[in-house]
């Protein structure tokens, strides 16, 4: 089954993913993977820092041929501002020139400076910055190309910025991706993008800083991927754990989420009815799981970005030295992230579904599992 492995700093020289599991025969390319890290940048409201990054990747192995042949994927992605960092963040023994003591508020400096024994909040935060999530990137798009071969898609959309929430109550397909991320902020249709667009320049002329909430969609899961009879087995708790490990994400709901809390039983569950084309559901409101399992309704997950905690008016602080009063240190940031949170976000549920899809399927190729699922799926539709 899939699992993977990153290493590396926001600084550093670069990173490095390590993907396992993966069946033989996924099409994986390096300029499909940049292409993806791409989309990791897009956005209105990202810093300067995305206009300066240039992906520079390198597929080191599992990989023949366009094709993984089973064994560990391993790609790296250099960082090409490394000759401005080398003597800050070299490896070798020294000191850095100027240490960090005045961690940041809302970020992990103050915590990892105490938990690791250290003054320099860059010892914390080179790791704990969001740029971790471009080697994250390289583990979902892999496990985004194996879901398609079974023909499953995961898309993601904005559905608010700030106190700007989108009108539409249809769901984008599959079909719609390209649309969305050609939106500035990724929004489903036009309706919305101007506000949300003005909510951002907003924050950036009160120099602070904007967060919202994304919609991730999976689309051709059958039911029964996931499970109902271990704690860490349901599907649900998986994706509720995968999303909020992204940096800034403070909340996740499956389905109506929140709402349902405030609805009676009547109007909060989704009646099952049965036709010539099998088992169906005239509602959504669970977001295609039930019991840990899905049901074979479209995936529906959110998940809550806080503001960015880095702002132009830093934040009061103390000086670990000192333990005198100070205002938080600086570095670059963005106004709002939240585009680019979709699509890290895609990329981890597509990780655990991929995984789920395997637990289910099992098979040491993309042949083998697509041929078990198609015995799968006639199995559902004979029930």
């Amino acid at each position: 089954m899939i699992r993977f492995l990153t290493a590396g700093e926001s600084h550093g020289p670069g990173l490095v993913t390590i993907v396992e599991g993966l069946p033989a025969g996924v099409p994986v390319t390096a300029s499909g993977i940049g292409d993806e890290l791409a989309r990791r940048r897009l956005g209105f409201g990202r810093g300067r820092r995305m206009r300066l990054e240039r992906d520079e990747l390198e597929i080191l192995g599992g990989v023949r041929f366009g094709k993984t042949l089973g064994s560990p994927l391993a790609v790296v992605i250099r960082n090409t501002e490394w000759p401005k960092w080398a003597e800050e963040m070299s490896p070798e023994p020294g000191e850095a020139k100027r240490a960090l003591t005045t961690p940041r508020p809302g970020h992990a400096d103050l915590a990892g400076m105490q938990k690791y024994d250290t003054h320099d909040a860059r010892d914390i935060l080179e790791r704990a910055s969001a740029r971790e999530t471009a080697a994250r990137t390289v583990a979902g798009h892999v496990s985004k190309l194996l879901l398609n071969q079974l023909g499953v898609y995961v898309i993601s959309h904005v559905v608010a910025i700030g106190e700007v929430t989108a009108t539409r109550d249809d769901l984008p397909g599959p079909g719609d991706l390209a649309a969305i991320d050609d939106s500035p902020v990724r929004a489903f249709g036009a309706e919305d993008e101007a506000a949300m667009v003005a909510a951002i320049e907003s924050a950036q002329q009160a120099r602070d800083t904007l967060g919202g909430v994304v919609e991730v969609l999976a689309y051709g899961l059958p039911p029964g991927v996931g499970s109902h009879v271990h704690w860490d087995r349901k599907l649900d708790g998986r994706l509720a754990h995968a999303l909020m490990s992204i940096q800034a994400i403070k909340g996740v709901e499956i389905g109506d989420g929140f709402d349902v809390a405030r609805r009676p039983g009547s109007g909060a569950h989704d009646e099952i009815y049965h036709d010539p084309g099998g088992f169906t559901r005239a509602t959504n409101r669970a977001g295609g799981t039930e019991g840990g399992m899905t049901n074979g309704a479209v995936l529906r997950v959110r998940a809550a970005m806080k503001p960015i905690s880095t702002v132009m008016r830093p934040l009061d602080t103390v000086d670990v030295e000192t333990k005198e009063p100070e205002k938080a240190f600086r570095e670059r940031s963005d106004v709002c992230a939240v585009p680019a949170a979709g699509v890290v976000a895609e990329q981890m549920v597509a990780i655990v579904l991929a995984q789920e899809m395997q637990r289910l399927l099992g098979g040491d190729t993309v042949g083998d599992m697509v041929q078990r699922l198609g015995a799968y799926r006639q199995r559902i539709s004979d029930f």
